[in-house]
């Protein structure tokens, strides 16, 4: 799912420039607070900012001296060929400098803003420079084959030798023609343009002239419908590389044999609805009665590879079927420029830690960037900050919990690609249970349409309270540990009480979670009460305020001492075992809980003490040992 660059602006003498390159574009503009008047979004940190952006996968065009960019994104560099584009262009824009990227979007990217501002566009890679392309990035309706050739061949080529160009295909492939040919009798370099499958260690290139149509029983196995595509691609003598995509009915959305074909063959899958299959059924090949009374259309596999290859295809292969799958292949005369049909739609749910943009993990701000939308309580949308600039937001107030996990599930069930977003890890006391809740549930018994229930559906983790809250201390969860939520709305307050009581009869470090409201007060001291019966009452306590934001407040207490009034809903309680302990350090006190490592030290320094004194070895008098 690609994701649409962002414009940084450092300074007011770059900010025309960067509104520029951004309406050119048609994307936001991200300024620094203090010193940017206008933006879509504002960041207090120019390299903590960018180095977000690129970790979340989003391409970043700086308006600003190269170097700010290459000290924000140098201690995240790892691999080329996933990291996203890189652009800086001077303040006046008369220079447009791919920085990273370079065959992953950077260069192209490059030379669209510097034809928009009328600048240079500084192009360094090698292969764009003197053979005006890189063979890394076809353009679009074209795939590469044989990737693993791509930087022989083009050593080859500006090393002096000349390309030859052949396929089935080379007529379409006009965007090769400025490469050197090859002259007659001299030794060439051969470039394949196909839509059969490579041969050899020929670099190819296959245009996307074709759409798979697919169907299947529900539950099929896997290597059932696998092994009938393979088979259909190979009588039609198809390279995978040549399709633009598998294509279904929409009912078929959450079919693992068809998510798992997708993965393999590194395809989009794209779904239709029965009535745009149906249109299909005069170009069918083998319309079905049985079908359309089945899901409403005469054919799934070739009306879906008709539909998916536009009005000029035709059917290459007509339906091929086993006991539970189908098939058929549609062409193209050209290469497919667009993808058609609607994604499966996709749920992300969302643990953003307790707030701070640095303990946000790399996947949780990719998928972010990536979402079409967003939803959670309005909080926790805001706590995103630039992140969140440019992207619809559905704000849910804190009580409309069920409201808006049902409206982001449905969101996604239309073809969205939504996030919800959660504070902390989502899947702790947050929005995950309640998502998985509502898709268990059949929709007559309050659950969530069948449309919604094929999205597809993800969690990303994030950093949690007492995850928070113990790195602060020190280690208190060094031993066993567990967490109960003290808030009564959901669960009965006996139940509450019961796991209190295991938890202190297991000498459990306790995190507890929703202290206290305005109305349930009671709960906290009555937990303390029961837990002082099991630990003494100097066990240390930490009172974790606001974790990760400019107000947080970290406090310790004493387990006889703590008190109610010193805790709000913003504060994570940790009380310690019997075990746990406070030590003094120069930073302040730091709380942690032994594992056992201390009895096995102190075994060992009674052992060196009992251990009877042995002379030294004398020296030899000679001769070889």
């Amino acid at each position: 799912m690609a994701v649409a660059p962002v414009v940084v602006a450092l300074s007011r003498s770059g900010e025309p420039v960067a509104h520029r390159v951004a309406r050119a574009l048609d994307v936001t503009v991200h300024g620094r607070e203090g010193r940017v008047e206008r933006a879509d979004a504002f960041f207090p940190n120019a390299l903590t900012h960018v180095a977000a952006l690129f970790a979340s996968g989003t391409p970043v065009i700086g308006v600003c001296a190269s170097g700010v960019l290459i000290r924000a994104v140098a201690p995240l560099l790892a691999d080329k060929t996933a990291e996203p584009p890189v652009v800086s262009v001077s303040d006046d824009g008369a220079v447009v400098v791919p920085l990273l990227g370079g065959h992953r979007g950077a260069n192209r990217l490059a030379r669209q803003i510097a034809e928009a501002l009328g600048g240079v566009a500084a192009v360094t890679t090698a292969g764009d420079v003197s053979l005006g392309l890189s063979l890394d990035e076809p353009p679009a309706g074209w795939v590469l084959g044989t990737p693993d050739l791509v930087k022989g061949t083009t050593a080859l080529l500006l090393s002096g030798l000349k390309a030859q160009i052949g396929g089935d295909a080379e007529a379409q492939a006009g965007w090769l023609a400025d490469l050197p040919k090859v002259v007659p009798g001299e030794p060439a370099v051969f470039i394949d343009a196909t839509t059969r499958p490579p041969l050899g260690e020929v670099l190819t290139f296959h245009p996307q002239r074709f759409a798979l149509g697919v169907g299947c029983a529900r539950n099929c196995p896997p290597e059932e419908l696998e092994g009938l595509v393979m088979g259909v691609l190979a009588e039609a003598e198809v390279a995978p590389g040549a399709l633009k995509g598998l294509f279904t009915l929409d009912l078929k959305a959450d079919e693992p044999a068809m998510n798992a074909l997708a993965r393999k063959l590194g395809l989009p899958l794209r779904v239709f609805s029965a009535a745009e299959l149906e249109a299909e059924a005069p170009r069918l090949q083998t319309p079905s009665d049985v079908v359309y009374a089945e899901v409403g259309c005469h054919g799934v596999a070739e009306g879906a590879a008709l539909a998916a290859a536009g009005s000029a295809a035709v059917l290459r292969l007509a339906k091929r079927k086993t006991a539970n799958a189908t098939c058929a292949l549609a062409a193209a005369p050209e290469p497919i420029a667009e993808l058609r049909g609607r994604a499966r739609g996709r749920l992300a749910v969302v643990g953003i830690g307790p707030g701070q943009a640095a303990w946000r993990t790399p996947e949780a701000s990719r998928l972010i960037a990536e979402a079409d939308e967003l939803v959670g309580y309005g909080l926790y949308l805001d706590l995103l900050g630039p992140l969140a600039a440019g992207k619809p937001r559905h704000d849910f107030p804190l009580g409309g919990e069920e409201a808006r996990c049902r409206f982001a599930l449905e969101r996604a069930g239309e073809g969205r690609n939504v996030a919800l977003i959660c504070s902390g890890d989502a899947g702790i006391y947050a929005m995950g249970a309640l998502v998985f809740e509502l898709l268990d549930r059949p929709p007559d018994a309050q659950g969530v349409s069948e449309a919604a229930q094929r999205a597809e559906v993800i969690s990303a983790p994030g950093v949690s309270a007492l995850q928070a809250a113990a790195a602060r201390a020190g280690a208190p969860l060094g031993h066993d540990f567990c967490a109960i939520s003290l808030s009564d709305l959901l669960t009965p307050r006996d139940d509450i009480l019961r796991r209190v009581r295991a938890a202190a009869e297991g000498d459990f470090v306790v995190a507890f979670y929703n202290p206290v409201s305005r109305r349930r007060r009671d709960l906290l001291a009555l937990a303390r009460d029961i837990l002082l019966q099991h630990r003494p009452a100097d066990c240390p306590v930490l009172l974790a305020s606001s974790l990760g934001r400019p107000e947080e407040a970290l406090r310790y207490r004493r387990l006889d001492a703590l008190h109610v009034d010193e805790v709000d809903m913003l504060t994570v309680v940790l009380v310690g075992s019997s075990q746990s302990r406070l030590t003094q350090l120069g930073e302040g006190p730091r709380m942690y809980t032994p594992r056992g490592y201390a009895a096995k030290l102190d075994d060992a320094r009674r052992s060196s003490r009992t251990m009877p004194r042995t002379s030294p070895r004398p020296p030899s008098r000679g001769g070889t040992e």
